[in-house]
């Protein structure tokens, strides 16, 4: 993995637990992930009119993806309803890489060499630290959700793993797979919710184009970084965005950080400088 693809890949973690965090901070989980969807959508239709399409055989992988990354969000909602994003974001992220990566080899060919493997079993022992650290009310519904998630993470990266290797256009695949996202979870949310969001949009003007950039811009680096570097390398380093989510959650939503999360975060911390000099 070069420095370029490395610094991108914390970039894009970056990038995913501020938009995540911004779905918590506003207190209506429901409404402000439908317009960070939105917003995403929204990205793609200006962008996709300049961009070459996909090859024709990434399409069918483009159509599996909407339709998971549209349960991703639904679920995603659930998830932070109750929970904290301390608890609940560990756990997601955490789970996922080692079931991309223990179903990756056999369906691609990638292989991860020794030192990369345990770059990866440092970044997701930490990440699942974390989760195990948090506060144990209220946390069983927030767990079982954020492991439904964590599936579907999986399945989105092992999808789009192969999906945009055969795309020849990484930005507009991603592009693709935001705009049918949007339209799937757009209408799940017409039913009876288009007045509170358009009072909750008005209420908050910003969610909409920050998090629908910042979740476009996430998931395409990650997704660029998949055709330059091994699948499972980019998803275990894509995890560090829980330093990021770490710090957040404590500056600026205020949740109790203690020694136990903060070795967690050193774990992981130590797991990226592995994975570069794997």
């Amino acid at each position: 993995m070069t420095p370029f693809v490395l610094g991108a890949v914390l970039g894009a973690a970056l990038l995913h637990a501020s938009w995540n965090t911004l779905l918590k901070r506003r207190g209506e989980p429901l409404l402000a992930t439908v317009l960070v969807v939105a917003g995403s959508a929204c990205v793609a239709i200006l962008l996709l009119p300049f961009l070459p399409a996909p090859a024709r055989a990434s399409w069918p992988f483009i159509a599996a993806s909407g339709v998971v990354q549209a349960a991703y969000f639904l679920l995603l909602i659930e998830t932070y309803r109750d929970g904290q994003v301390s608890h609940a974001y560990p756990l997601m992220r955490g789970c996922a890489p080692p079931l991309v990566a223990n179903v990756n080899g056999p369906l691609t060919g990638d292989r991860l060499s020794p030192g990369q493997w345990v770059a990866m079993l440092l970044i997701c022992g930490g990440v699942l630290g974390l989760g195990l650290a948090a506060p144990a009310a209220g946390a069983r519904r927030t767990t079982v959700f954020a492991l439904l998630t964590a599936g579907v993470i999986a399945a989105c990266t092992l999808i789009d793993g192969q999906g945009v290797r055969r795309s020849g256009a990484p930005a507009a695949y991603t592009l693709w797979i935001f705009l049918l996202t949007g339209a799937w979870v757009g209408a799940w949310t017409a039913r009876g919710r288009m007045g509170a969001l358009v009072a909750f949009a008005r209420a908050h003007p910003l969610v909409a184009p920050l998090g629908g950039l910042a979740s476009v811009g996430s998931y395409g680096i990650a997704l660029w970084a998949m055709t330059r570097a091994p699948v499972a390398a980019v998803a275990a380093l894509r995890e560090t965005s829980i330093l990021f989510a770490t710090a957040i959650a404590a500056f600026i939503l205020r949740e109790p950080i203690g020694r136990a999360r903060l070795a967690a975060v050193t774990l992981i911390a130590c797991g990226a400088v592995a994975m570069r000099l794997a």
